[in-house]
């Protein structure tokens, strides 16, 4: 089927392959190339749609954003074009993320402004409640893990989503990775004051969706802590299946009253409890602050459930810090040793082996110890038996051993390798371009020569690797370790890094300077 794009044809649907709409006599193949197949949903700004892409090859499937206002008044269209092109510069901006829909297009045409997005291919969150049930606390901790890190790099690009919703958050087939969609509601934290007009406007159509939407921000005062409850309102969801609208609020306090549905740990229900604080100054900052919280127990879940029973057989114990415990308290059984002991215990393992690790020789030269290695490699995986599973599809490869493969010149484009092993692996001349190599471990590999435009590299360490002409354009190098690392001839174009970083590598005259200007750094 083809769709028309005209907001007031009679009938939009046509047959397929048609060159104009049978109703209306409007073009329907967009700007010579996008072949709109229907329309996915209708908001106060715009209408979505699923377009095919027809001048790449296989005509890729993408989705194009409409600018289509419900009012007709001077402010309420200003603000609509504003917000409109405010999406469009943040999907710019922060689009080169894994798990953020990357922006592909943007023009106006006839007097209609249009973005063009990739489109993700999955289950909202909404409907896979509807579906499969509502979340375990084993699932909610999973989903947090997944979602905070994308949460602070969101914020750490100084962007507030303002409409963080279970119907905004896809798990896409590909990978099973949660992406976060429509940042139509997005707010620039240094943008100006809008003036009151069109205060006015935004308030009525762009304060994102009431219930998951915190006081201050239906106040039009919104602060990063609004994204973080915002995702508290979308755990309650995913623990109880209910809306906001179908759980009561305490009258005094204004606090929604969650707490007696759901089944979940003290500790779980502590830090959903201060990400859903209605005062800003109460509830947790920033994502890191709640991942710092989940993180202080990580063991008291299995340990309330598995330790503290009583049994004829000792327990096995499969974690090494909760083994460590055990073995250096002989004399304490399972059923001895209470649940705060052995968290305490475990803190104090685990502060004596950083202190250990501190004091080893592989520290480098400033002080700081060297990015450790990632300790939960799944499995080693060989050449021919990676490409074998990419070319059938897949494309999660996340903590494995990849050390010392020879993949030059493989085509492994939008993969997610986050915490992967890649030590002395030779990926010249290779194809990784939109790749998560996030906390990875890529020390002395051979990357000359290969595509890494848009890759991602937070937090990993690429010490002594061998970039020299890669082409690294808009690639997110935040906190990764450049010292040793060779960006000769390489391309930083538009990259996130600092000038810090780079006085750690090796560039000459050739190398392309994230402002576009050759010359050394």
């Amino acid at each position: 089927m083809s769709y028309c794009l005209n907001p007031i044809c009679p009938n939009p649907e046509n047959v397929a392959f048609s060159q104009r709409c049978a109703a209306c006599g409007s073009q329907l193949l967009l700007r010579d190339r996008y072949r709109v197949m229907k329309l996915l949903g209708q908001g106060g700004f715009g209408a979505t749609f699923l377009a095919h892409d027809q001048i790449l090859p296989g005509e890729p499937s993408c989705v194009i954003k409409q600018l289509r206002p419900s009012g007709t008044s001077p402010q309420v269209l200003q603000m609509a074009r504003e917000l409109f092109e405010r999406e469009a510069k943040t999907l710019g901006t922060i689009g080169n993320h894994p798990q953020i829909p990357r922006l592909l297009d943007f023009f106006e045409e006839k007097e209609q402004f249009y973005l063009v997005q990739e489109y993700i291919s999955g289950s909202t969150l909404q409907q896979e409640v509807k579906l499969n049930g509502t979340y375990s606390e084993a699932g909610i901790k999973q989903f947090l893990s997944e979602t905070l890190p994308l949460l602070q790099y969101i914020h750490e690009n100084k962007v507030i989503h303002r409409d963080i919703k279970p119907a905004n958050l896809i798990r896409r087939s590909q990978d099973s990775r949660m992406v976060l969609i429509d940042f139509g509601a997005v707010k620039n934290q240094v943008s100006q004051v809008i003036n009151q007009s069109a205060h006015t406007a935004l308030t009525a159509y762009a304060i994102g969706t009431p219930g998951f939407a915190p006081p201050e921000q239906m106040a039009m005062r919104p602060v990063y802590a609004s994204d973080i409850y915002a995702l508290g309102v979308t755990c309650i969801y995913l623990l109880t299946g209910k809306t906001p609208k179908d759980l009561e609020y305490n009258p005094t306090t204004g606090e929604v009253m969650w707490e007696h549905l759901v089944h979940a740990s003290d500790h779980l229900i502590g830090v959903l409890r201060k990400m859903l604080e209605v005062s800003v100054r109460s509830r947790y900052q920033t994502a890191k602050d709640v991942l710092k919280a989940l993180e202080i127990e990580p063991y008291l879940e299995s340990l309330a459930q598995g330790l503290l029973v009583k049994s004829d057989k000792e327990p096995t114990i499969n974690r090494p810090e909760v083994s460590a415990v055990f073995n250096s308290h002989p004399s304490v059984g399972a059923t001895g040793l209470g649940v705060a002991q052995v968290a305490a215990a475990i803190r104090a393992r685990r502060a004596k082996d950083a202190a250990a690790k501190s004091s080893l020789p592989n520290s480098n030269s400033n002080g700081h110890a060297s990015p450790p290695q990632q300790s939960k490699v799944i499995r080693r995986l060989d050449s021919q038996t990676l490409m074998k599973a990419y070319l059938k599809g897949r494309r999660d490869f996340a903590l494995h051993n990849l050390n010392l493969l020879n993949l030059q010149g493989a085509d492994l484009s939008e993969t997610n390798f986050h915490s992967a092993q890649l030590q002395n692996t030779n990926l010249q001349g290779a194809n990784l371009h939109n790749s998560d190599f996030g906390k990875a471990s890529l020390t002395r590999a051979n990357l000359k020569d290969a595509n890494l435009s848009r890759a991602y590299f937070h937090q990993a360490d690429l010490e002594g690797a061998d970039l020299r002409g890669a082409d690294l354009s808009h690639a997110y190098l935040s906190n990764a370790n450049l010292r040793g690392a060779n960006l000769c001839g390489a391309n930083l174009t538009g990259a996130k890094i600092t000038d810090e970083q780079l006085a750690l590598a090796k560039t000459n005259w050739m190398t392309i300077r994230p402002n576009g200007k050759r010359g050394l750094l």
